[in-house]
């Protein structure tokens, strides 16, 4: 791809407490217009790295530049910076209780917006076309608390993509949603891709993989990016997989290879919801 990059780490450590390895040498560049996973087990460092591309974390070590700009504690601390950073990378939680706090809906889509100075009459146009466009327009007088899971989710989205950003990052996008809101999640995701979104998303579920994204990072458990590449060859190669413990090994004891297509790796998987 010969876009050009709009998010750049390099060299990347980062720990909690001091002494809980999240992130070991993380380098990583997203282009302009890319679907970039980071795929790995549970606790590998994936929504650290997240943290730290949204600007809610700082690295240890190494540097982290977007649109250009070197996003440091300081630069955010910069009114200017900040909105400009703020307006134009968004991140959806996997958890959205974590997100979702307002009295209401529509206060929750305004809450961005509104936070960064935009015009009320503006917000309040905003709100009422991502409400209909993620199709809640129905919830928007509701308390957050009384909303179903798969709703809070839309609400959560809705509360990022009423900004408009052009990056957005996802954490776990599919994890412990309903069917029906896994299948919409899925086909909006890929809807944001054509309108030319960039978008890095955090997963270790291998079966809407091809769907979702371009390139993979994958994370080894020891908090490294041990390989890249598109998804057809990340999910071909049954070693790295088991490597880095996206698969079981119960099918190498059977005599039977998983080598021979990609998807034949997704019967293998690990359910697990963290």
């Amino acid at each position: 791809m010969d876009s050009e990059p709009v998010l750049v780490v390099e060299g990347l450590h980062y720990s909690y407490l001091d002494r809980f390895p999240a992130l070991c040498d993380v380098s990583l560049t997203v282009r302009a217009g890319e679907r970039v996973a980071l795929l790995g087990a549970n606790g590998c460092g994936k929504s650290t790295l997240l943290k730290i591309l949204d600007g809610l974390l700082f690295p240890d070590r190494g540097s982290y530049r977007a649109f250009g700009g070197d996003v440091t504690e300081d630069h955010l601390e910069d009114e200017q910076f900040n909105r400009g950073f703020r307006s134009r990378i968004g991140f959806v939680f996997q958890n959205s209780d974590a997100q979702v706090f307002s009295p209401t809906v529509r206060e929750e889509i305004a809450f961005g917006p509104l936070t960064l100075g935009m015009d009320k009459s503006v917000v309040s146009a905003r709100v009422d076309d991502t409400l209909a466009m993620l199709d809640i327009t129905r919830l928007a007088d509701r308390a957050p608390y009384q909303l179903s899971g798969g709703e809070k989710k839309r609400v959560a989205i809705a509360s990022v993509l009423v900004m408009n950003p052009e990056v957005l990052l996802f954490d776990e996008p599919t994890a412990a949603l309903d069917p029906r809101t896994q299948q919409w999640l899925i086909e909006l995701l890929i809807e944001l891709h054509a309108t030319g979104k960039t978008v890095v998303l955090a997963t270790h579920e291998l079966d809407t993989l091809e769907l979702l994204a371009d390139r993979c990072a994958v994370f080894s458990e020891e908090h490294e990016i041990v390989a890249e590449g598109a998804p057809a060859d990340v999910l071909g190669d049954a070693d790295l997989l088991l490597d880095v413990n996206l698969i079981h090994d119960h099918s190498h004891h059977h005599g039977h290879t998983i080598h021979t297509h990609p998807h034949t790796a997704i019967h293998h998987l690990d359910h697990r919801v963290d």
